[in-house]
């Protein structure tokens, strides 16, 4: 397995034999984890600004004292954290339900305890994958949002009146301009946009 390059698991359990095991599983496949003992001290590193900058996941105990990994699983959500941060949930038979009713909500996975190492280092592999899918994703979006910033008032309006398929002569007639000025702020929003076509400039806006 090719590792992933400047990946993080972040492992939350309050059993320290099962985070020291998942350490040793993860480090024996060129994989990176950072451990926390508890759902509490996670939300306290995860609360302070925290943004997911590189591909990352989270094995999260379903069961602990304090602050549940469930409880834990709906702080993530609210910070707004998936899919870039995706979760597996680790989780006893008692708790296979609710581990269920939370894939239902957006977690990525879980496994019942005991698991496959095999197996669960697999998904943890495609978690990291969807991650980096997911960051890929976030840039893309971050930075249409600048070029869009970057149009004139009046691009804007011919941008919008292009996209719905209307023609220069049509454009020029609802915005009560010359069809001359349509042609330079279609090309001006093209060239910000970095388009070569009204379908591709239509394709690119469904990102948002």
């Amino acid at each position: 397995m090719e590792p992933i390059h400047n990946a993080t698991v972040y492992i939350v359990d309050d059993d320290s034999g099962v985070r020291d095991a998942l350490a040793w599983l993860l480090r024996s496949r060129r994989l990176l984890s950072e451990a926390f003992a508890s759902a509490e001290a996670f939300d306290a590193r995860v609360a302070r600004g925290f943004e997911v900058q590189s591909p990352s996941c989270v094995l999260l105990d379903v069961r602990m004292n304090g602050l549940s990994g469930l409880a834990m699983f709906e702080k993530l959500i609210a910070y707004g954290l998936l899919p870039t941060l995706p979760v597996i949930f680790l989780t006893g038979h008692a708790d296979v339900p609710t581990a269920v009713a939370s894939v239902k909500r957006g977690a990525f996975d879980f496994f019942e305890k005991p698991f496959s190492d095999n197996a669960l280092v697999d998904r943890v592999v495609q978690a990291l994958t969807q991650s980096a899918a997911a960051l890929a994703q976030r840039s893309e979006t971050t930075s249409l949002r600048i070029q869009l910033d970057g149009l004139t008032e009046r691009e804007r309006d011919v941008m919008r009146l292009v996209v719905e398929g209307l023609p220069n002569k049509l454009v020029a007639d609802q915005l009560e301009i010359s069809v001359r000025t349509v042609e330079v702020h279609r090309a001006r929003v093209f060239e910000k946009m970095r388009v070569k076509s009204a379908v591709e400039l239509a394709n690119l806006l469904r990102i948002l």
